[in-house]
């Protein structure tokens, strides 16, 4: 009888790893703190010279825009390359999708609005309006295709090695292959209570905690850039696990 990836890693004899020679920087939730973001990806760039034999990833959980006041010049430096030597992978979010939602008229503006919507409409538009086709109208006016585009090509998950990275979780008994785009950027309580093996070792977001959660499952690192002012990124290099932070 086989052992489980699970219990190789609770056990210790076998933790996960990242693929041979990578070395993956992910961050999370940044909710349009523009600052912030500069100053862990300078942390980053930093950590990285120590290291310029590995093949250097980002991989971003998603949550890039809403409740923090600069959305608009976030995006437009994502959209932009990445530091020099390094790939950049960037992962869909629960307000990526609301966004989209409202942009295609599949959502009305007060679910939007109401979750951090309102900071990320005046960072593309200035003053708030407040009558919902008016808001639409204005949006689709001053949202540059290319902010568009990269909102539309975010995928959904990323993995290397025995480590998978999403943006909230993955529902426990359901294979990987199985799991629906809905629970990989919206779950939260099945998931964060599961010690269940996943399949893989699930790097993720979306649930904020004073301090990156680490469980025999999985690794959390939301912790609420947006009104704590720590942005935090775990670095995975085979299997080491450290944290940067602001």
């Amino acid at each position: 009888m086989s052992i489980s990836l699970f219990d190789r890693w609770r056990n210790n004899r076998t933790p996960p790893r990242t693929e041979p020679g990578q070395r993956i920087y992910a961050i999370g939730d940044i909710h349009g703190c523009f600052d912030l973001h500069a100053h862990l990806l300078e942390k980053i760039v930093a950590h990285a010279n120590g290291a310029a034999d590995r093949d250097h990833h980002l991989v971003y959980l998603g949550d890039y825009i809403d409740r923090g006041a600069d959305s608009k010049r976030l995006i437009e430096t994502l959209i932009a390359p990445p530091p020099k030597g390094f790939q950049a992978h960037y992962l869909m979010g629960n307000h990526e999708s609301m966004m989209l939602q409202f942009i295609d008229g599949d959502n009305d503006a007060s679910m939007w609005l109401n979750n951090g919507g309102r900071q990320t409409l005046c960072a593309y538009c200035g003053d708030e309006v407040s009558d919902p086709e008016l808001i639409h109208r204005d949006l689709l006016a001053n949202l540059p295709p290319a902010h568009e585009d990269f909102l539309r090509s975010l995928k959904i998950s990323h993995s290397s090695g025995d480590y998978l990275f999403v943006h909230a979780g993955v529902r426990p008994g359901v294979a990987l292959e199985n799991q629906s785009e809905q629970d990989i950027i919206w779950i939260r309580g099945l998931f964060l209570k599961s010690n269940k093996d996943f399949g893989k070792f699930v790097i993720h977001g979306h649930s904020i905690e004073p301090e990156p959660q680490i469980r025999k499952n999985r690794i959390g690192i939301d912790t609420g850039a947006w009104r704590t002012g720590v942005l935090t990124c775990l670095v995975l290099d085979g299997v080491e696990k450290n944290f940067l932070s602001t």
